[in-house]
């Protein structure tokens, strides 16, 4: 079989603030999403969907996509989906799913499914690229969002990225000289985008606010200190607490911290950055988080 990979990426400024144009910079990790696929011209017009999380079978499909109907499934809801974003697929391509063919496909998540790397978005860049379509549009239709994921799953590299007025992104190169001294830790749950997502939409924003974070994802960029980088997203940490009217993750969470604890992405799950001090490995898995890795242990740059 034939295979395309993208990478899951981390969001490091601008979380909600990106639907409504906030300048993101977001990197790849080294975990991501494998799509296998094959062909055969056997006049059926099926799909033999198998779905794979860390090398463990978890969902299959028959699917008839002639009438677009769920033959055989192990898993409705999961199944549902698929057929979904495949109807979504066929009406964008000008090759796939047109022929009596049956198509073979296959997808491999390396990653738990917990650590919020972006499950959805490189399963829709990788039909993206196997569909030869606009990997954004189907993205837009399938699920909405921003958008920087599906920029980041693309390019296999850390992005610059903007959503307003159009989206826009652009491959930079971040590669901090202090990353040997940041660490990321999990925060044991996956956070609901779409649940944040709706309190950020419910309060009034001003454009004076999201260009506050793009100003200090430029800052960000162009960093080269530890102490500076800290400070920086400490001040990105307490705009959005402010904004939001809850508490930052540290204030929840680690308030004994001695180090600077960001939130990635939305707010209350997934994962956050932080940087080493003594003892820091004992110190969060005192409070109950263990997982906690270092740059190079998850970012791919």
């Amino acid at each position: 079989m034939n295979a395309i990979f993208s990478p899951g990426k981390l969001m490091l400024t601008s979380e909600y603030f990106a639907i409504d144009g906030a300048l993101v910079l977001a990197v790849p990790t080294k975990l991501g999403q494998e799509f296998f696929f094959e062909e055969k011209e056997d006049g059926k017009s099926l799909i033999l969907w198998e779905a794979y999380h860390q090398n463990k079978l978890w969902l299959t499909a028959v699917i008839d996509y002639k009438n677009w109907q769920i033959l055989e499934t192990n898993l409705p809801s999961g199944a549902e989906f698929i057929l979904k974003t495949l109807q979504n697929v066929q009406q964008l391509s000008t090759t796939r799913f047109k022929d009596n063919l049956t198509y073979y496909l296959k997808t491999n998540l390396q990653f738990p499914a917990d650590f919020g790397f972006g499950s959805s978005s490189t399963l829709m860049n990788n039909l993206g690229e196997w569909a030869e379509i606009d990997p954004f549009h189907l993205n837009s239709i399938s699920l909405g969002g921003s958008g920087y994921d599906i920029a980041v799953a693309k390019e296999k590299s850390a992005v610059l990225f903007q959503s307003k007025p159009e989206i826009k992104y652009e491959k930079v190169d971040f590669n901090p000289s202090f990353k040997n001294e940041l660490i990321f830790i999990h925060l044991n749950q996956k956070q609901d985008s779409r649940e944040g997502i709706n309190l950020y939409k419910s309060k009034k924003k001003s454009q004076k606010l999201i260009n506050e974070f793009s100003d200090i994802t430029k800052k960000i960029l162009l960093c080269n200190e530890l102490e500076k980088f800290s400070a920086l997203l400490m001040i990105h940490e307490q705009k959005i607490a402010n904004f939001l009217e809850i508490p930052t993750v540290k204030e929840k969470l680690f308030s004994d911290c001695p180090s600077f604890v960001k939130s990635l992405g939305a707010w209350g799950g997934d994962f956050v950055i932080s940087a080493k001090f003594g003892g820091f490995k004992d110190y969060f898995w005192e409070k109950g988080f263990s997982t906690v890795f270092e740059w190079s242990d998850i970012i791919d740059l």
